[in-house]
């Protein structure tokens, strides 16, 4: 028995395709992301998430685009042309995937079949109406599926996609893990510059959903001999600066992640002895306005 979806065709129940077309009927759109940037759709279901996409609002279409991108600059950025796969990498993966039984409580049951007795054996129903019975089992099934197990196939989807590819699933999840990029890919991020009074700038990548601010040195010159640059948030109450590291020479070089900036007015950068100071050296070197 076939059901017609919201796009007037005609779909098998519990497909692939008849999922994808009810989380567009629901508004889950942007969770299918991850699979269209990675190609583990058919042509039919992309050309359906693009029919929705373009008539969709201007800040769901946002997010979704920015996920596809997001997505596709990590396999870009993570896919190593030069080396060859592990032969046994996709088995490796497929092993570490959580099982079934690891689902959410609520998804559907499984089934279990009930021993067989020595009892004489009851009528069987007609086959096309046992076929009819397992049909809608599986509609009732989807309906009762929650997001949640949605979320967990596209996931697994979207590792074996990766895994496929020659990506290592370590490296995807820990470059989107990664603090730095999580900054530099929020949403609110918004960069500011500031002079450095020994010459060169710090720039500072800063999002409050993150609550953190990336450091960025260019062309800052190494502290004089026998100091280090030390960071301090400094707070919105008045109350005294909190250190939040040094970087001597070999550190300027690299980013520098500041967490915990929801309660700082600036982020400043004073010159102290190597190892540090308790409180700063006035005046700041540079000085980070945080505020929006």
């Amino acid at each position: 028995m076939t059901e017609m979806n919201s796009q007037g065709g005609t779909r098998r129940p519990g497909s692939f395709g008849t999922e994808i077309a009810a989380d567009l009927d629901s508004g889950r759109a942007v969770d299918l992301a991850e699979l269209y940037a990675l190609d583990a759709i058919s042509d039919a279901e992309r050309a359906a998430i693009d029919r929705y996409i373009s008539a969709a609002p201007d800040a769901e279409r946002t997010d979704f685009l920015e996920r596809v991108r997001q997505a596709r600059e990590t396999l870009a950025t993570s896919f190593t042309a030069e080396a060859e796969p592990p032969t046994d990498l996709f088995a490796r993966i497929v092993s570490q995937l959580p099982s079934l039984t690891q689902l959410p409580a609520d998804a559907p049951p499984a089934v279990v079949a009930a021993p067989a007795t020595a009892a004489t054996p009851a009528a069987q129903p007609p086959a096309e109406a046992l076929d009819e019975l397992a049909a809608a089992r599986v509609r009732r099934e989807e309906r009762r599926r929650p997001a949640g197990a949605r979320r967990w196939l596209t996931a697994v989807a979207a590792a074996a996609v990766i895994a496929l590819g020659g990506v290592g699933v370590g490296a995807y999840i820990t470059d989107q893990n990664d603090p730095l990029n999580q900054v530099v890919r929020a949403g609110d991020v918004r960069e500011a510059s500031v002079p450095v009074s020994a010459g060169g700038t710090a720039t500072v990548l800063i999002s409050s959903s993150k609550d953190a601010v990336v450091v960025k040195m260019n062309g800052v010159p190494a502290p004089p001999a026998g100091k280090v640059y030390q960071m301090w948030l400094i707070p919105k109450d008045g109350s005294a600066p909190v250190s939040q590291g040094l970087m001597d020479e070999a550190a300027l070089s690299k980013p520098a992640v500041v967490k915990g900036i929801a309660s700082a007015a600036a982020l400043g950068i004073t010159v102290e002895p190597v190892g540090g100071s308790a409180t700063p050296t006035f005046p700041t070197v540079a000085a980070a306005p945080l505020g929006a």
